[in-house]
C-alpha cells in the first residue's frame, strides 16, 4: 500500500518537479535528491522528453542540468504550453553558480552547484521557486479568495 500521508519535515510534499538530465543516470540521481525532500519526481532524458512528459506530468518546476540548457532550449520551453509557466532551475556538476555568464542564465529560476547542495539550500531553493496554480477570484466581484493555508516549517 502507497502511503500518501507526508511526514511533518516534508514541506513541498506534492510538489511535482521534472528532473532533466543528459542521461538516464543523472535524471534518477535529480529525483533521488530531491524525493527525500517530499517532492514527486518524474524523471526525463533530454530536453525533446521533457516537453512530452510535461503534458502529462504538469510540473510545478524543472530542474535541469545545466549544460542541455541554451537560450534557444529556452525559447522553446516559454512557447510551449505545457512548461511556458514553469521555473526552470539549473543544475550543474561543474560550475558555480557564480562562473555562469548572465546570458546563460537568462530566463532561469536559478543555478546551483550540485556538489555542494544540502539539504537547507535545497529546501530553500524550493521554496522560492513554487508558485501557486489555481483560478483566482477576479477583481471586483465582491467576493473574498479564501486565505491560503500556512505552510509549517
Amino acid at each position: 500500500m502507497v502511503n500518501t500521508q507526508c511526514p511533518p519535515f516534508e514541506v513541498y510534499c506534492g510538489m511535482r518537479l521534472l528532473c532533466v538530465g543528459r542521461h538516464e543516470y543523472l535524471s534518477e540521481h535529480l529525483c533521488r535528491l530531491f524525493r527525500e525532500l517530499g517532492a514527486q519526481c518524474e524523471p526525463a532524458v533530454g530536453v525533446n522528453a521533457a516537453s512530452v512528459l510535461a503534458a502529462s506530468f504538469e510540473p510545478h518546476l524543472v530542474v535541469a542540468e545545466s549544460d542541455l540548457l541554451s537560450p534557444a532550449v529556452l525559447d522553446v520551453w516559454s512557447r510551449d504550453s505545457a512548461l511556458h509557466e514553469v521555473p526552470v532551475l539549473a543544475v550543474s556538476l561543474t560550475h558555480h553558480p557564480e562562473e555562469c555568464a548572465s546570458a546563460e542564465m537568462s530566463g532561469l529560476a536559478g543555478v546551483i552547484y550540485l556538489p555542494s547542495l544540502d539539504r537547507a539550500d535545497a529546501l530553500a531553493l524550493l521554496q522560492g521557486a513554487r508558485r501557486p496554480r489555481g483560478v483566482d477570484v477576479p477583481l471586483g466581484t465582491g467576493v473574498s479568495a479564501p486565505r491560503p493555508a500556512a505552510v509549517p516549517h
